[in-house]
């Protein structure tokens, strides 16, 4: 088991929010990739951070996008659609959307609109 499983939500989270802002994105853009990948609503979001939700039991709980699939490309040089653990996967997916949200996609490119 990888330790990110493990590790609380919350904890990464600022991480998120801070990469974002550095590049002129806001916390809102994070909390709308968050609630479009996992199907949270802003209550069960909060909820999960408040709580010290682990990444494992984060997704557990999670309600997959539909357009998950169309989640492609490579973060931390590894392609997240080749990824062979399912929860690794879904963190490697968290990542790559908000590392797109970073670079300045149009937000309706980062949730495959």
């Amino acid at each position: 088991m990888h330790r990110i499983f493990g590790t609380p939500v919350s904890s990464v989270y600022p991480l998120y929010v801070t990469k974002a802002e550095r590049k002129g994105r806001t916390r809102a853009e994070v909390d709308e990739v968050l609630r479009w990948l996992t199907g949270f609503d802003d209550a069960e979001l909060a909820g999960h951070l408040a709580a010290g939700t682990t990444f494992a039991d984060f997704f557990a709980a999670a309600r997959l996008n539909p357009a998950v699939d169309r989640i492609t490309g490579v973060v931390c040089g590894v392609r997240v659609e080749d990824v062979e653990d399912s929860l690794m996967q879904k963190i490697r997916y968290l990542d790559k959307l908000v590392d797109e949200l970073a670079k300045g996609r149009p937000m309706v490119k980062v949730l495959r609109g």
